[in-house]
């Protein structure tokens, strides 16, 4: 391992980040400066020191890295670059929990261990795309912490990895495999020769999109700063919302129906983005994982929507049996039956829901517009069901993705064709393509790691959650970056009251579920370390 090579990187990621701190930094001076506080005045303020420590830290931290580690920045090695993604997502999500640990601790009574396991989580949820909050008042962050957990989002959406290989096309550092390592999905795929021109393909398709949401979004009725925030939620498949009730809070069908869009428009590969709008709009429909991916959600609105149509909700018997860290009463429940069942009146209503459900829990993004814990039993298992598939390869969403779903389908069902037929020579084929040996090993082996660590961790939850069904749902919309799940962190509860080693135990699985499990793994074997 050459350690240079991956400090002078990291050094590199803390600069970017610097940069990129300002912006929520002048949205808390603007609205400080508007209230009529002077400025020194203002950067006094909890959340601005926050920041400013923030800012400070990352810069003086990757000045002295690179500087340092400057001789050692055009090695190259596939240990460096996943040691990179891996390091360098940690100590990002370190820095950019320092102003909400400063927050937290000015404005709760937690301990320094609880305020900051809290303030970490929060922003790795964010990083990883994963949206699961601990904050139950989200309207009483100001509004440049606010937009930090959504920036966090975007920003690890497409990556920052991908982010400073596109600005520092010169950095030299294992480059390739930085990108592997980041860039979800088993095919990593390059438009252009040169890598940083790929990544700034990327993320020139991604700013598109976002800006084309933001604007829709704004017609819609939202304001600015909602949109944006949203915007960078929805086109990072992540569901952070400045809004406690989600995105149900703005009782909008036309907001609904933009945020289905580009949530249905984030879990594609987003090399097919860039072709289609260079005019190849074939390619997506030749491609059969977008097909395959069109063909799970229209299946899944089609059961949701015939459910709910002829079962309704579950028996409220059923609900207040549930787990819920805070029990609701017969009283408050009846009520939130009603406001429920007005959710699905109609089929319009009812289409409506269930599209913004499937499309937000398939594509990970984690929204919500109805409490779907209070769902048939059928609809609560189907949508765990979904969360282990995930966008397309190449998208920002998470779960084990549609390709590789696709081909442990295909390699099942080859084998017992051969079982049938001993002589038999089929391989198995994805678009008429034989898929590589080498491939396929590779996504079992990851199919098997991801369902194994999925239920170690919900073994492991159960030591600090008292309920099974919220064991389970922690570990699957932690791993699979979906972020709200069923019960005790069902889409009207949070993950705050969890116990502070199970939350460092989900942090570690957002971790594992956005880099693909085998970039953390690799990096923590002592052999990779050594030189």
């Amino acid at each position: 391992m050459r350690k240079r090579a991956v400090g002078y990187a990291i050094g590199k990621l803390l600069q970017v980040m610097t940069g990129l701190l300002l912006v929520p930094l002048s949205i808390g001076l603007w609205d400080y400066l508007q209230q009529g506080l002077p400025f020194a005045e203002a950067l006094l303020k909890r959340e601005m020191a926050g920041l400013l420590a923030a800012m400070a830290l990352s810069l003086f931290a990757g000045s002295v890295l690179v500087m340092i580690c400057r001789t050692a920045r055009h090695l190259q090695g596939v240990r460096e670059g996943y040691a990179i993604v891996t390091l360098g997502w940690l100590i990002l999500t370190f820095v950019n929990s320092l102003p909400l640990l400063v927050w937290f601790e000015a404005t709760t009574d937690n301990s320094v261990l609880l305020s900051f396991t809290d303030a970490f989580f929060e922003i790795m949820s964010g990083f990883t795309t994963t949206g699961a909050t601990i904050l139950s008042d989200i309207e009483g962050l100001p509004r440049s912490l606010q937009f930090l957990r959504c920036l966090t989002h975007w920003l690890g959406g497409m990556g920052i990895i991908t982010l400073a290989i596109a600005i520092f096309p010169a950095m030299g550092v294992s480059g390739y495999q930085m990108f592997r390592g980041e860039v979800p999905g088993p095919t990593k795929d390059r438009l252009q020769p040169r890598l940083a021109q790929t990544a700034s393909i990327l993320w020139g398709v991604y700013l598109l999109l976002s800006l084309a949401e933001t604007i829709l979004l704004m017609v819609a009725g939202m304001n600015l700063f909602d949109a944006v925030c949203h915007t960078f939620a929805t086109m990072a498949t992540g569901g952070f919302s400045n809004n406690s009730a989600s995105i149900g809070g703005y009782n909008s069908d036309l907001i609904e129906w933009v945020i289905i869009l580009f949530m249905y428009f984030a879990g594609i590969n987003f090399l097919l983005h860039f072709k289609a709008l260079r005019g190849d709009v074939g390619s997506m429909f030749r491609n059969r994982e977008f097909v395959f991916y069109n063909g799970v959600i229209l299946v899944a609105i089609v059961l949701i929507t015939g459910v709910l149509l002829i079962q309704g909700l579950a028996p409220m018997e059923q609900a207040l049996d549930s787990y819920r860290h805070e029990p609701i009463g017969p009283d408050q429940m009846a009520q939130h039956y009603v406001q429920e069942a007005q959710k699905i009146d109609g089929l319009y209503n009812t289409v409506r829901t269930a599209t913004f459900q499937a499309v937000a829990i398939i594509t990970t993004t984690g929204f919500a517009t109805a409490d779907f814990d209070i769902w048939p039993d059928f609809l609560r298992v189907l949508l765990i069901l979904l969360m282990f598939f995930g966008g397309c390869a190449g998208s920002t969403g998470g779960g084990m993705k549609m390709i590789r779903v696709m081909i442990v389908f295909k390699v099942a069902y080859t084998h017992l064709r051969r079982l049938s037929q001993p002589r038999l020579i089929a391989p198995v084929k994805i678009g008429g393509q034989a898929v590589d040996e080498g491939q396929i090993v590779n996504i079992v082996s990851f199919f098997i790691l991801f369902v194994g660590l999925f239920v170690l961790v919900a073994l492991a939850m159960t030591l600090f959650v008292p309920d099974v069904t919220t064991a389970v749902a922690c570990s699957i919309a932690t791993i699979g970056n979906i972020g709200p799940g069923l019960a005790g962190i069902g889409a009207i509860e949070n993950y705050g009251w969890i116990p502070i080693p199970g939350k460092w135990l989900l942090v570690f699985s957002m971790l594992l579920g956005r880099l693909e499990i085998f970039t953390v793994l690799i990096v923590l074997r002592p052999s990779v370390w050594k030189s």
